[in-house]
């Protein structure tokens, strides 16, 4: 076990170095520099003289090549610090990602119980029905559901609970009057906020878990231990929860491993589309003003999750199947 962690630790390590190393190569390549893609430097009576210039890209090492700035980022990220925003008035990395990284969790953790908690009895439910009228309604409507892109699907439920309804909050975190409400009543703001974008990130999860455990389980239950539980009189539930649910958890395990750094990771475009001010548009924010510290803090921490995702859903394997060792 203690030899399996070190060497998976080692890869980890290698493929971490390796991502961060050509993503730094690639974005430094991109038009531009944090220096010049402030909109006020369009204004020629503001722009700065070509001394000034040169001196603030000496300051932050942009007068280097690409490969010398990488090294000296690496140098400082190793011992935690991921250097300051440029555009941000020099506000440090790790504090930008620290405030957007709650609205974020918010959505992707709210959005990962929902779909957990939905999914595991829809499939169950969808396997038990198996061929009849409600199944095959309910499994058309998730395949649709899991076809229609998210981005879609947020502009519909605009739309509808806005435009039409006037039910929910268009976009942001929170209302104007957040701060004279009461703490009931600011949980209840967010809450509404929060609707329409946890609703586009969980359907299309909660479609595919559900068809992916529904496969999962109707293979199983095709098993020679399946059958020979049913002719010991096994009940239909009881075979379908303690026999061969148990063997759908391997696969849904390594699913929910590599499912978490992608809610994450994942938010860029909704994040948009609701103005919801977390990481995900943070990246894209730092994207366009060629902001490279951010943009490699919150590639490294994407990297980083990913990786442990991976790692925590291979230790998993032991714990959900004991014929899987690490010896």
């Amino acid at each position: 076990m203690l030899n399996y962690l070190i060497r998976r630790i080692g890869i980890a390590v290698l493929t971490l170095w390796l991502v961060t190393f050509v993503v730094y190569g690639l974005i430094r390549f991109m038009p531009g520099t944090p220096l010049t893609t402030d909109p006020a430097m369009m204004d020629p009576n503001r722009q700065m003289s070509d001394a000034d210039y040169a001196l603030l890209e000496k300051r932050y090492g942009l007068d280097k090549p690409w490969y010398v700035g990488y090294w000296r980022w690496l140098g400082d990220a190793v011992h935690l610090d991921l250097g300051v925003s440029i555009p941000r008035n020099n506000k440090p990395v790790a504090q930008l990602i620290g405030e957007r990284a709650p609205a974020t969790l918010l959505l992707s953790v709210t959005s990962l119980l929902l779909t957990y908690l939905l999914s595991i009895p829809l499939g169950l439910w969808a396997t038990a029905k198996n061929g009849t009228i409600a199944e095959r309604t309910v499994s058309t409507l998730l395949y649709g559901l899991y076809s229609l892109p998210s981005f879609v699907a947020a502009l519909y439920l605009q739309l509808l609970f806005y435009v039409k309804l006037d039910w929910l909050p268009l976009y942001g975190l929170t209302s104007d009057n957040y701060a004279q409400l009461s703490t009931a009543g600011k949980a209840w703001d967010i809450m509404l906020h929060a609707a329409m974008p946890i609703a586009c990130f969980t359907y299309a999860s909660l479609a595919y878990y559900s068809r992916f455990i529904r496969a999962n389980m109707q293979e199983v239950i095709r098993q020679d231990y399946i059958r020979t539980a049913r002719s010991k009189g096994v009940s239909r539930a009881a075979v379908l929860w303690k026999h061969a649910f148990r063997n759908t958890l391997i696969p849904l395990v390594t699913l929910l491993g590599l499912t978490l750094p992608g809610l994450l990771s994942g938010a860029v475009i909704l994040e948009q589309i609701f103005v919801w001010p977390g990481m995900g548009r943070l990246f894209f924010e730092s994207i366009l003003q060629r902001d490279y510290p951010t943009i490699m803090g919150l590639t490294l921490m994407f990297s980083v999750l990913t990786l442990a995702g991976q790692l925590v859903a291979d230790l998993l394997y032991a714990v959900v199947d004991p014929r899987v060792t690490y010896q």
